[in-house]
């Protein structure tokens, strides 16, 4: 890793009036969370279609049993903030970081101390009512679904409760794709951390800042769209260059 270049991205860093940081799985992947897209992630042992709005509004009992089994081998007992996760909680609480938007639903970011990040693809931690819409703790729930409850119902109006994540055939949620829009579009330095920004629309607003003048570095460990377009392209991982990056901010 650039020495020098990590310091002129600090430099960068600090001297921008709004930086806004964007994180995907190769942040979850470092605290051991599976992926996803890869050659051996959880897709490669679950149907994606299992887990399709569809199936879930055609066949809650089974969508429910599957969830069940996905999550519990997504998230072992051990599973916890690293060392980028706390570096971005950092740089948030020294002043330097004024938004975060993250394509992750494990809630890591939260218990590393960032205050409000903006989750587009939804957090597992929470369900929510197909009915009334109300939001609450998923593990209630979960464990409620692993002793036979299923689907599990909504204890005010009961109508079935849903993961409140975003499944296959479901748009983004709105308010919160406006808000990682309006911190892309004023963003004068953009961090993209651990994505690989290959997935839509997620991948459009580090684009969206670099068109508008930001300064880009990209920290992942293989080649994405953007690295040619970047000022700064760290190909290492995120736990040892993010720590190193705050430092240099915040000394």
């Amino acid at each position: 890793m650039d020495g020098r270049a990590l310091e002129e991205a600090a430099g960068a860093i600090r001297d921008a009036g709004s930086v806004v940081a964007m994180t995907g799985a190769g942040v979850s992947t470092a605290s051991g969370i599976p992926d996803f897209r890869s050659a051996d992630g959880i897709w490669s042992e679950y149907d994606p279609r299992e887990f399709h709005v569809s199936r879930f509004r055609r066949d809650p009992e089974g969508f429910w049993r599957d969830r069940v089994d996905l999550v519990e081998e997504l998230f072992g007992e051990d599973v916890g903030p690293n060392a980028a996760h706390e570096a971005l909680a950092r740089l948030e609480a020294a002043g330097e970081l004024d938004g975060l938007v993250t394509q992750n639903v494990d809630g890591l970011h939260q218990d590393a101390g960032s205050e409000d990040p903006v989750e587009i693809h939804g957090n597992g931690r929470r369900v929510a009512c197909t009915g009334c819409s109300r939001r609450s703790d998923a593990d209630p729930v979960f464990e409620r679904a692993r002793g036979g409850e299923v689907p599990p119902t909504c204890y005010d109006c009961g109508d079935v409760l849903k993961p409140d994540v975003v499944l296959f055939g479901e748009q983004l949620p709105e308010h919160a794709l406006f808000r990682a829009q309006a911190l892309s579009e004023s963003a004068d330095a953009y961090l993209v951390v651990g994505s690989s920004l290959t997935v839509e629309p997620a991948a459009s607003l580090p684009r969206t800042a670099a068109e508008r003048g930001a300064t880009l570095v990209v920290v992942n460990l293989e080649d994405t769209p953007l690295s040619n377009r970047a000022e700064y392209d760290f190909r290492a991982d995120v736990t040892e260059v993010l720590p190193r990056l705050a430092d240099a901010v915040v000394s």
